[in-house]
């Protein structure tokens, strides 16, 4: 027995199938009320983790807060790993540089919008650190990000002169120590920390030791600033000892550590928010050398979040939109003409699954449900898509006729919601798509009964094995009886935009009356809609003001 969600009463363990999706119910921690009374921060989903084992490199899994997971890498060990890809395994110096800078831009990205922390100084070392810093300041240019540099030992070697070429040409400034101001949070929101990398040794000598000051000092203009630009080190805050951090206390203290191939020893003391590992090109054989234990990166990214996640008050999380401006009189008359626009811009921008909607439905006992569905078909007569006719969507769209759909493009600050009756398409039409399903796919609709019980993923596992040796010989797999597709006729549409300042342009479509009655014959939403817009003025006798939302 195990306990719902909010530990009142236990409940029998069990796996619910959606599709080929098994959901475990897992027991849940009380909630600690904290800051205005939001429940305590979200935890941070598991981590896969890989290290060396056997011979070979592996995953297993990890939480982000488990720290001991992670291998930490000493002063030696990191000279030796370096050594080792760019000697026997043929990595070059800029090869390394250039991904150790992109990682340093993706991983300030990921948390410090460009809207909001836009102003960014990067401070560079002589060596390999201040390079990873110059790549750094390129990238975050073309990111959106307005960088500076501030380089007062330049090394003539190709490479580096090379990158401040680069940067040149993009117009980036170059500062000298005497052009900084004395205090730095009155003209930069980020600060690059690139001054020493893992190899310093010794006291930092002028003019780092004047400028790691200037970044201590931040401290103290915090206690009486309401805002102070957020410290970003590269590896190793500079004046950090490798090894041991911050003996004496009095050194930089960053809000985000960006660590490199893998952490050093001094990371273990470091207690800002933001603790990133970046540099994605640890092969096996170094993994296996060194024993390392590091997080797999997600996805295509060039950095993966390690150590504890920040404490967020979630009554403080907020983005603030900037999005072109979207009026009533520069879009379609027709709805479907302008989802289709919205829809191209979301699939040129490269967004994952852009088809993804929410779909929310509701039973003869009024109780609203919803779920992510993937939109297969729109046209003339609506949005299509395809799922098992028992499961709890299936009943529920039989008791109650009517849907809604929701589709959100965060990359594009766009959501456009449909409301509409909903009806079974032809068997014809499901027929044809469930046939130009992978074969797979095909076996798992069949084994898949969806919102019921099952004692665990092996017997999934096995029903599909032994649908996939029966069906092996066969050309055509039968669709399940069960199994088909959906239409929602729409008869409202809205169009969101994010907006400055929580002032977001919403455009509404709805059916307009024809001598007393609702348009409903095709084309339904021709010159039959009438288009309403917010917070602009309406001037048109036909609209209604809609105010902006959340």
């Amino acid at each position: 027995m195990i306990w719902s969600l909010l530990g009142q009463a236990p409940v029998s363990l069990a796996y619910y199938k959606s599709s080929l999706s098994i959901y475990k119910t897992k027991p849940s921690t009380p909630l600690n009320r904290f800051s205005s009374g939001f429940p305590a921060p979200i935890s941070t989903p598991a981590i896969r983790v890989f290290c060396s084992k056997s011979g070979r490199v592996g995953s297993m899994a990890s939480s982000v807060q488990n720290q001991g997971s992670i291998s930490y890498l000493t002063q030696r060990e990191a000279a030796e790993v370096d050594e080792t890809l760019m000697g026997p395994l043929g990595f070059s110096v800029d090869q390394l540089m250039e991904l150790a800078g992109l990682s340093v831009a993706t991983s300030i990205a990921e948390v410090y919008k460009p809207s909001e922390y836009n102003r960014v100084l990067a401070i560079c070392g002589p060596g390999n650190n201040g390079g990873d810093g110059l790549v750094a300041a390129r990238h975050l240019y073309h990111f959106g990000y307005k960088p500076f540099v501030c380089y007062p030992k330049r090394t003539q070697k190709p490479l580096y002169s090379g990158l401040v070429t680069q940067l040149e040409s993009l117009s980036i400034p170059f500062l000298s120590v005497n052009e900084l101001p004395m205090d730095l949070s009155k003209d930069f929101d980020i600060l690059v920390d690139a001054m020493f990398g893992f190899s310093f040794h010794g006291a930092p000598r002028p003019p780092f030791d004047e400028l790691i000051q200037k970044l201590v000092n931040l401290h103290n203009y915090e206690q009486v600033q309401q805002k102070s630009p957020v410290i970003v080190s590269v590896d190793i805050p500079s004046g950090w000892h490798v090894e041991e951090g911050d003996v004496g206390g009095e050194g930089i203290k960053p809000d985000m550590l960006v660590s490199l191939t893998a952490p050093k020893l001094c990371a273990k003391k470091f207690s800002g928010p933001h603790h990133f590992l970046g540099g994605r090109f640890v092969p096996p054989a170094i993994a296996e050398k060194y024993k390392l234990c590091l997080p797999q990166y997600p996805g295509t990214s060039m950095c993966v979040r390690i150590g504890k996640p920040p404490q967020i008050d979630i009554s403080a999380l907020r983005e603030n939109y900037i999005s072109p401006e979207f009026r009533e009189d520069q879009v379609e008359a027709d709805p479907l003409d302008l989802f289709r626009k919205w829809f191209d811009d979301a699939m040129t921008a490269g967004l994952k699954e852009p088809n993804a909607m929410a779909l929310s439905t509701t039973g003869k006992d009024g109780k609203p449900s919803s779920r992510m569905v993937l939109l297969k078909g729109v046209d003339k007569g609506g949005f299509v898509w395809y799922t098992n006719y028992e499961s709890q969507k299936g009943r529920e769209l039989s008791e109650n006729p009517h849907a809604s759909l929701l589709f959100y493009w965060d990359g594009l600050n766009r959501q456009v919601r449909v409301e509409g009756s909903v009806q079974k398409v032809s068997e014809e039409e499901s027929e044809q798509y469930f046939h130009s399903r992978p074969r797979g796919s095909q076996i798992g609709a069949i084994v898949s009964k969806q919102s019921t019980v099952v004692p665990g993923r092996h017997v999934l596992h096995q029903q599909y094995k032994e649908l996939e040796e029966k069906y092996s010989n066969e050309g055509l797999i039968p669709k399940p009886k069960h199994w088909g597709g959906y239409r929602l006729q729409p008869n409202r549409f809205e169009f969101w935009q994010g907006q400055t300042s929580r002032l977001h342009d919403r455009l509404e479509y709805s059916p307009q009356e024809i001598d007393g009655k609702r348009s409903s014959s095709p084309p339904w939403f021709s010159q039959t809609f009438q288009l309403t817009s917010i917070p602009l003025p309406i001037t048109c006798k036909k609209s209604k003001q809609i105010n902006p939302e959340d």
